[in-house]
């Protein structure tokens, strides 16, 4: 899962504020509003499968709900996912990975068959360019649909999908959390006069917020992270504080967003002059093909072969 998971994402979702903002901004509002979000528990997700020995260190966090007057602990299990293309196996994955994690917590004693499996909720958290297309459901995957009588026999698992890209840019503005802002920094980063003002937006939240150093100190850190991975010509090392250092960002925001014009003004020019010389190279090659043709005396290949065109250009 190293391949597979962002690095910046994975301290992001290790804040139960994040967690939380996640549910209650993205997912169902029947599950938000069940949780008490004060309970919220970070669990080691780091552990081996024994099918593939394959280790992965997607996020684990539990959290007591509040169904029908009686209280029980639910497993939000993270998976973050951002790989380029579309994983049409995800439903097979995360009934592995949910098979493993009960194994895992039957290993470690945090119960027993005998007193149940705790229920855990699934959420595939995926942010690449294209619209996610998977099957959510591992039963989906079954095909053809089996009869009747063998219907109750196949499995069943389920995931949550949050597809950044899914979302429009008045969806996230109306959703006021930190959260939300990410993800529009993330929509935003084609263009960087829509990157500068997904900064101010989420400088405007963070300014808001009762911690608000807390939330500054999280935010520039993944921002830095994120900008690293852009490859943007921003001086890192002097963004402490995306509140006290939003000014200079700014402004190496704008130097970047010049300097990739005149970068691509250069391209342009060079294309252009390259098309010119391969134009004059051909109009050479025309101009020597007629003057021998006008002779009259040598052969189509005689004057392929000293033109440099090709014989059927010749003919």
């Amino acid at each position: 899962m190293a391949n597979h998971h962002d690095t910046g994402y994975k301290e992001l979702f290790s804040y139960p504020e994040f967690v939380q903002q996640l549910i209650e901004g993205f997912a169902p509002q029947e599950i938000a509003q069940i949780m008490d979000f004060s309970t919220l528990e970070l669990h080691n997700g780091n552990y081996i499968t024994p099918l593939f020995e394959e280790k992965f260190e997607d996020l684990v966090w539990s959290v007591d709900i509040d169904w029908q007057g009686n209280q029980q602990q639910v497993y939000l299990y993270l998976l973050l996912e951002f790989q380029s293309s579309i994983d049409s196996t995800m439903p097979i994955r995360l009934m592995h990975y949910v098979a493993c994690f009960y194994d895992h917590l039957i290993k470690n004693k945090t119960t027993t068959p005998s007193q149940g499996l705790p229920p855990v909720f699934p959420i595939v958290l995926y942010n690449g360019l294209q619209r996610w297309s998977a099957k959510q459901d591992i039963y989906e995957l079954v095909s053809p649909e089996p009869p009747a009588f063998l219907q109750a026999y196949q499995p069943h698992l389920r995931y949550y999908l949050v597809d950044e890209g899914a979302y429009s840019d008045t969806e996230l503005e109306q959703k006021q959390s930190a959260l939300s802002g990410v993800f529009s920094i993330e929509k935003a980063s084609s263009s960087r006069e829509n990157l500068q003002q997904a900064v101010n937006r989420i400088v405007a939240i963070i300014q808001s917020d009762p911690h608000k150093e807390r939330l500054d100190r999280v935010i520039t850190c993944w921002l830095k992270r994120h900008l690293q991975r852009l490859d943007a010509a921003v001086d890192l090392k002097q963004l402490n504080s995306l509140v006290e250092d939003n000014a200079m960002l700014a402004e190496n925001l704008q130097h970047w967003a010049e300097k990739e014009r005149l970068a691509g003004e250069q391209i342009g020019i060079e294309k252009g002059l390259k098309k010119g010389r391969d134009e004059a190279r051909e109009e050479t090659k025309l101009e020597i093909a007629l003057n021998l043709i006008s002779i009259g005396t040598l052969s189509n290949e005689q004057i392929a072969k000293a033109s440099g065109l090709s014989l059927e250009d010749v003919e």
